[in-house]
């Protein structure tokens, strides 16, 4: 069957906003005293903040939660960018008659933000976000989710990240898997998970999907 549908992850493979990550889990992490162990924290780039505010907050979860957020939105519109040739691929893969829908593990209102920031919401149809799937990344549940929203197979959809997060859930919903090699993980790191193809540039992404 051939494939019509592109799902993408959104940190990372569309959007550049790993400085602005980086620079909001250190203010949290200096406001709460929390050792930052050479950022170890930013491998859960990928993860709901929920379950990172758990993990190295504990009680204090809630804290955490709030001062991440507080933290970001001071920071977003100066540090958000949008990957170069992002729009352009994406617009072209539309005229070439691809579906393209967002998978991510971020939060609806953030989602809905970025994606009138950065104009993607002009091109993306279907946007899946940690509030609409019982279970987030690296289970399967968001890409099903968006399996449904566009009422097709595993078969029709391949799904397009930065992370082995996206890798499993993508394999998990039984769809095929592309990692990109300019967001948080290095090609070896994704390799290990084994995608069915990896990419480094958007470039291959149109060579692939014509």
């Amino acid at each position: 069957m051939t494939i019509e549908y592109l799902l993408f992850d959104l940190d990372g493979t569309l959007i550049n906003s790993l400085p602005l990550i980086e620079k909001t889990f250190k203010r949290v992490f200096t406001t709460m005293n929390i050792p930052w162990n050479n950022g170890e924290v930013l491998k859960t780039v990928g993860l709901p903040l929920r379950q990172v505010s758990r993990e190295y907050a504990g009680e204090k979860e809630l804290e955490f939660f709030n001062l991440y957020q507080e933290y970001q939105r001071e920071d977003h519109d100066q540090l958000i960018k949008i990957y170069p040739g992002t729009i352009e691929t994406l617009r072209e893969l539309r005229n070439r008659k691809y579906s393209l829908g967002i998978v991510t593990s971020k939060r609806r209102a953030l989602v809905d933000e970025e994606l009138n920031f950065t104009g993607l919401n002009e091109l993306i149809q279907i946007s899946v976000t940690v509030n609409d799937a019982e279970k987030p990344k690296p289970e399967p549940d968001p890409v099903l989710k968006a399996l449904q929203l566009f009422n097709i197979t595993p078969e029709q959809a391949i799904y397009i990240g930065d992370s082995w997060y996206d890798i499993l859930s993508g394999q998990r919903a039984g769809v095929k898997t592309v990692g990109v090699t300019w967001g948080m993980a290095k090609r070896e790191e994704l390799m290990e998970y084994k995608p069915d193809i990896i990419v480094d540039s958007w470039d291959e992404i149109l060579s692939i999907f014509k």
